[in-house]
Formats: C-alpha cells, structure tokens, sequence
C-alpha cells in the first residue's frame, strides 16, 4: 500500500515537472542565442563606427548619444540573452514559479529597452541620410558614407533583435500561464469571497 501512494506521488511529481517544463523550449532557445548574436554583432558594429573627413574631421558613435544608448542596450540584451539560454539549457525541468515569471518580466522589460534603443538609431540615421533643413541638419551620408553604413547595419541588427525578443516574450508569456494559474492576491481573493456572499444572500 505504501509503494502504491509513493508510486502515485512520484507520478504527480513528475506531471508537476512536464508542467513546468516549456513545450516551445527549442525555438526559444534558439531565439534567445540568436538574440545574443544580434545584440552583440550590433554592439561590435557601432563600437566600430569611426569616420573622417579632411573638411570636417572625424565623427564617431560617441558623439551622438542615440548610438550610445544602442551600445549600452545592445550589451545589456546580449548578457540577458546568455543567461537565459543557459538556464533554459541547464534548469528548464524547475517546478519552481518564481523563475518563470523572472524570465517572464525580464523578456517584456528588455524588448521594450531594445525597441527604444532601435528607434532611436534609426532616428539618426534618417537625419544622417535626408538632413532635416528647420533642425538645420544637413545630409551627412556623402560626407561619411562609411559612418552611415556601419549605422544603418547596426540599426538593422538591433531591429532583427527585437523581433526575436518580442518571440521570446509570446513563447514565455505562453509557457507561464499555461503552465501555471495566475497567483491571487489576499484582496482579491476576500473580494471574490465578498461578492460571492453578497450573490448567494
């Protein structure tokens, strides 16, 4: 009787885990390490990006803070993008929720981080190919061709890394609730208990 209830509990526990464990887990592994690649092609890209012009001198990532803040977005993307694909790849079977809603907010918080850092490049690359004459930016792309090169293909990269992190955050918002019930809260659960007084009275 008792190797009976062991074996009924080891069963439970394992249903648990396979519950747990994600069924979109290899495409997500690979968005996050394709992710990681982008981030740090992007990253390597504009580091890179260095121009000169014997009329007017050198321009470089650094001097304009859109590219800066791609750099600084693209580093911390690509070290979130490491790490989760090695936890997916060494913890997926954990039962535990705490993880999955870690991984959860992390996936919505840094795709936004991303896309911001994505809009704002390619902001300035627009200005650096058209000009803008009421901002009195003048068409810089026949001056430093090379700069704007470099920064449209950063531009892109990081564009195709946010395209993976909005995959990565539909596959782990699917694994999350599907996987697990939404937690209640004390207060929503006495309100809950409220109204189903009040209903049945």
């Amino acid at each position: 009787m008792e190797m009976a209830t062991e074996k009924n509990a080891a069963a439970e526990k394992r249903g648990e885990d396979e519950a747990a464990t994600p069924k979109n887990e290899p495409a997500e592994t690979v968005l996050r390490v394709a992710s990681m690649g982008l981030c740090i092609t992007a990253l390597v890209i504009t580091l890179k990006n260095t121009d000169s012009s014997e009329s007017y001198g050198t321009v470089s990532f650094n001097d304009l803070n859109g590219l800066k803040f791609l750099v600084y977005a693209s580093g911390i993307c690509a070290g979130y993008s490491f790490f989760s694909a090695l936890y997916m790849a060494k913890f997926r079977r954990s039962s535990d929720r705490a993880p999955a809603w870690t991984l959860f907010v992390c996936d919505q918080v840094l795709t936004y981080l991303l896309l911001a850092a994505a809009t704002a490049a390619a902001d300035l690359v627009y200005l650096a190919h058209m000009g803008n004459e009421r901002a009195t930016w003048s068409k810089v792309c026949s001056t430093f061709g090379n700069f704007c090169r470099l920064g449209t293909a950063a531009t892109g990269m990081t564009f195709a890394a946010t395209a993976c992190y909005v995959g990565m955050s539909l596959t782990s918002s699917y694994r999350l609730f599907s996987a697990y019930d939404a937690p209640v809260t004390p207060f929503i659960s006495k309100g809950g208990e409220i109204a189903a007084v009040a209903f049945n009275g």
